[in-house]
């Protein structure tokens, strides 16, 4: 007898196809996985590396070359402003990476208060940040696995007031990479002021009243006026905080200028972007070109690039500034800066002859 067709063999169906859907999306999301993993696998061995500095625990990463026993040399790294860990928050990897391509190793610490490193950064003056860089320095030339011959440092932003000091005390180091630095605090600040309100589309009263509200502030700065006379002489603190008062009351008078001129030649590669809000690219470039002997200095611009060295466009896209930190975070930055630095380096090392 012939069973009648109750609907089960469509059903059998439809579980089928929704089986091999689901089977599909799995493994594309296995396959996704495993580009994730790839992407954010870098050649580098990292060791977790500690200094004791002023009394204090800093801690940090030393990221060697994935092969070899060295010595290497080394790039020590200078963070900007903010609560900035060891890595940036992996940011520096693809950086480390690129130095690596070139024999160098990596070396970042932790801001006191920041990722285990003991303190607070917003106690600190840009000479406290140079002496702890230069610390950083001295432990790396007692390493048997770094030639202290070949070390050279890294920073950017608010790292341009302590990259000079650092190498005018050290007449040793290799060169010095400064990533969209600036150069006086005051002209800076106003500069980014000016430039944040015109991307904001701010009418000219509006521009006008930050003005003046800025110029209240550069009246309080000059009279070393506590937090509390800030708050009542401004009203609204706009985020700002009584560390944060303080650690602008003891910087705000930074000017690189001087510093500059007395690093004595060091190799400089002086990194400049062409959508910078935060610092007067022109300015910057027209000081370091005459302060700094011609010889010494290499000027890299990247038109497409914000501040931070992220590609324009894509930093204006949130979903695709989150996407492409996760999936592919070498392309976070312009094109061509992660090779450019890799060359510079080799080029560098090559000139002087592999010292």
């Amino acid at each position: 007898m012939t069973v009648p067709n109750t609907g089960r063999a469509p059903l059998r169906r439809a579980w089928r196809r929704l089986a091999w859907t689901l089977a599909a999306l799995l493994a594309a999301a296995v396959g996704l996985g495993g580009v994730v993993v790839w992407q954010n696998t870098y050649a580098l061995r990292e060791q977790k590396v500690s200094l004791r500095h002023d009394g204090a625990l800093l801690e940090g990463v030393l990221a060697l070359p994935e092969q070899g026993e060295g010595p290497f040399g080394l790039v020590v790294f200078v963070h900007g402003d903010g609560p900035v860990d060891a890595t940036h928050e992996t940011f520096y990897r693809p950086l480390w990476e690129s130095f690596a391509r070139a024999g160098y190793a990596s070396l970042s610490f932790s801001k006191p208060g920041v990722g285990g490193s003991e303190g607070d950064w917003l106690e600190q003056s840009m000479d406290d940040r140079a002496e702890e860089t230069l610390a950083a320095v001295a432990w790396a030339r007692g390493r048997p696995d770094i030639d202290g011959r070949r070390i050279g440092l890294w920073g950017a932003s608010q790292a341009g007031w302590v990259l000079p000091k650092v190498a005018a005390r050290d007449g040793r180091l290799q060169f010095v990479i400064a990533v969209s630095p600036a150069v006086n605090w005051l002209r800076q600040g106003r500069y980014n002021l000016l430039a944040e309100l015109g991307r904001d589309g701010a009418s000219d009263q509006e521009k006008q009243a930050a003005l003046r509200r800025r110029e209240t502030v550069l009246g309080l700065l000059e009279r070393d006026a506590t937090f509390a006379q800030y708050r009542a002489a401004v009203g609204d603190a706009d985020g700002m905080t009584a560390g944060r008062w303080g650690f602008i009351t003891r910087n705000h008078r930074a000017d690189a200028t001087g510093d500059l001129a007395a690093m004595r030649g060091t190799p400089l590669l002086l990194v400049l972007a062409g959508h910078d809000v935060n610092v007067d690219v022109a300015d910057t470039e027209a000081v370091y070109r005459a302060t700094l002997p011609r010889a010494s200095l290499t000027t890299a611009r990247y038109p497409d690039a914000t501040h931070s060295l992220v590609d324009h466009d894509l930093e204006s896209s949130a979903w695709r500034l989150a996407a492409t930190a996760v999936i592919a975070p070498r392309r976070l930055y312009a094109d061509g800066f992660l090779a450019d630095q890799t060359r510079y380096i080799r080029d560098l090392n090559s000139f002087l002859g592999g010292r």
